[in-house]
């Protein structure tokens, strides 16, 4: 978070109540230093990155910058403060606690299915190769430091503060459109592609349980069942009682250049360890989202819609 100016401040303090805004740059090791130093965290949970895949190509430099390097900056701002050497053993009881959001895009073109914790990587994007580095550097200040840092392999995870450049937003705006007389046409890309959708609140639940776990341990966070682009689509035009033929058209601008066909989520380790389980379904999840976006659309919800909304 750059500073008091961001947009989203305000969502935040509607949404969560009252909270308080330390800036700091994931670009700027000092900053990270002065932050924790200000702070004093019980937890620190890395979210920050350049996190749109299509995005990451056109600026692949500043995706390695920010969600490569950041979670290293983070880390060894966390290090500095707490006094953490290879000498020096941390106290447990004393320490920052550190998670970082990795990605099922690490695993990219899969080797096998699903993915777990011990599957091999094999990003397909700057954002997939910029996020194995921060899982890997967080193990290796795991290792090295004793530091409590984690990693959550979580796979897609959806909400109605989705932003509208993603595919699953885009689609559920796309239908509210439509149903409210806005638009006529929704354009997409690869129909056939398939992910592990789940809701964000679920996962948000794993990555506080793994944080104040017993022992540090990374973890692969999903539902276990893969859905079709398509299937989403029929979905949301199903909950505004459209049919999506009448109206998505195919447009070759929205495939990726190196695609992800694939990635379904083994979360075994997590409900065992963990206790963690999904609450929300695939077909409540769209359905959120398809009614949150009418209301956001129509001006009942109270919000303030415009293309950065999440």
């Amino acid at each position: 978070m750059r500073g008091q100016a961001n947009p989203h401040v305000a969502r935040l303090r509607k949404h969560i109540g009252d909270i308080k805004i330390t800036a700091g740059d994931l670009l700027d090791q000092g900053s990270l230093i002065s932050a924790v130093e200000r702070v004093q965290p019980d937890e620190v949970y890395n979210l920050g990155a350049i996190s749109f895949v299509p995005l990451s190509w056109q600026q692949a430099e500043l995706t390695a910058g920010v969600t490569g390097m950041g979670p290293l900056r983070m880390l060894e701002a966390i290090r500095v403060v707490s006094g953490i050497s290879q000498s020096r053993t941390p106290d447990p009881r004393a320490q920052i606690r550190f998670y970082q959001a990795s990605s099922s895009e690490m695993f990219g073109q899969v080797r096998e299915t699903p993915q777990n914790e011990l599957t091999p990587f094999h990003p397909r994007s700057p954002y997939g190769v910029a996020k194995a580095y921060g899982h890997f550097i967080t193990q290796n200040f795991r290792e090295s430091y004793g530091m409590f840092a984690v990693s959550g392999i979580l796979f897609n995870h959806e909400s109605p503060r989705r932003g509208p450049e993603f595919v699953t937003r885009k689609i559920t705006l796309g239908a509210a459109r439509i149903k409210l007389g806005l638009a006529t046409e929704l354009r997409l890309g690869n129909l056939d592609a398939r992910r592990d959708w789940g809701f964000a609140g679920d996962y948000a639940r794993a990555m506080h349980m793994m944080t104040v776990a017993d022992t540090p341990e990374d973890y692969v966070i999903g539902t276990g069942v893969t859905q079709s682009v398509r299937h989403l689509v029929k979905l949301a035009f199903d909950t505004v009682g459209l049919n999506w033929e009448d109206h998505v058209v195919l447009d070759p601008k929205y495939n990726r250049p190196a695609e992800v066909d694939l990635l379904c989520a083994d979360p075994k380790k997590a409900r065992e360890q963990l206790g963690w389980e999904p609450d929300v379904t695939f077909e409540e999840l769209v359905a959120m989202m398809v009614e949150s976006d009418l209301k956001l659309l129509d001006g009942s919800s109270g919000e303030e819609f415009g293309t950065d909304h999440w």
